[in-house]
């Protein structure tokens, strides 16, 4: 009876989260109540990758380009092996003439070079690593992306948490969860902010991996979060409730679920009467108001 009764409580849950996260979904219509948690598209938001922007920026750089384009990637080339200075403004052309995984090897030389010769310049300096980020997400070179960004030789080049976010979801688009979870851990050991968004892909990223560890990560990194006064968006607590749900970490679930719902509601007083204190073993209610 019991392990009956979690069942149909975790279904319950489940509806309930999917409701609140996809209100347009509603309690019906999919067979799968976790669907729309695992879209995949939806992420990050086109304000913030700019693919089609990037994409326009790319057709007016070669329009506007002096000579060809093959002449000014051999000027680079020769550059490098001349050992002259890198101008900002050629490596930020070259990103943006780059077609194709030999003009991107290129690129990634470029990379080095000026970050060799710039790395102490950091005030007010243009920040080349989303720029970099949405050149391998328009060509699918997300391995590109990973080995640069964990390089401890550019440490400092990905200094933005837009950079990460962008392989993160790049790497999630590809099913490529166990390299997302590494990029995520990257991120933190260089102390970089998490905006709303990097909660929204770790949580997400956790969810997929949907393994112990990977809920203790979720954990910490929400505990941690609100420690420190962050405020998590909705749809990240949910990736965690969903989480913790596939763990069969009930109470978890339904703490965090609690606290991103107005504890008066119908929804957490249901819960609550179930589940007294999150600690005993959950009780039939006399009914489940819907």
């Amino acid at each position: 009876m019991a392990a009956t009764f979690r069942t149909s409580k975790q279904v319950f849950l489940l509806q309930a989260l999917r409701s609140l996260v996809y209100p347009w979904v509603g309690g019906s219509g999919s067979t799968c109540c976790l669907c729309p948690l695992g879209a995949k598209r939806y992420l990050l938001t086109d304000s913030t990758v700019k693919l089609k922007e990037f994409q326009r920026k790319k057709v007016a750089v070669a329009c506007n380009l002096p000579g060809t384009k093959e002449t000014y990637l051999r000027k680079l080339e020769e550059k490098l092996t001349q050992n002259k200075l890198i101008l900002k403004e050629e490596l930020r052309t070259l990103l943006h003439l780059c077609a194709s995984r030999d003009d991107v090897e290129l690129a990634k030389h470029v990379i080095y070079r000026y970050h060799a010769e710039n790395r102490n310049i950091t005030l007010g300096e243009y920040k080349f690593g989303p720029l970099f980020m949405r050149l391998c997400y328009e060509l699918d070179l997300e391995d590109s992306a990973v080995e640069l960004i964990k390089d401890q030789h550019l440490r400092g080049f990905f200094s933005d948490s837009t950079s990460f976010n962008i392989l993160m979801d790049m790497l999630f688009i590809k099913g490529k969860y166990k390299s997302a979870l590494e990029v995520l851990i990257e991120m933190k050991n260089q102390d970089l902010k998490f905006n709303k968004d990097t909660y929204v892909l770790a949580f997400a990223i956790c969810y997929k991996l949907n393994s112990p560890e990977s809920f203790q990560i979720c954990t910490t990194l929400r505990e941690e979060a609100l420690i420190k006064g962050e405020i998590l968006s909705r749809r990240a607590s949910c990736f965690a409730v969903a989480l913790a749900l596939n763990q069969n970490q009930l109470a978890k679930a339904i703490s965090i679920f609690s606290q991103i719902m107005n504890p008066e509601s119908i929804i957490c007083t249901n819960l609550n009467n179930a589940y007294p204190g999150g600690k005993d073993e959950p009780r039939e209610p006399e009914r489940w108001r819907q």
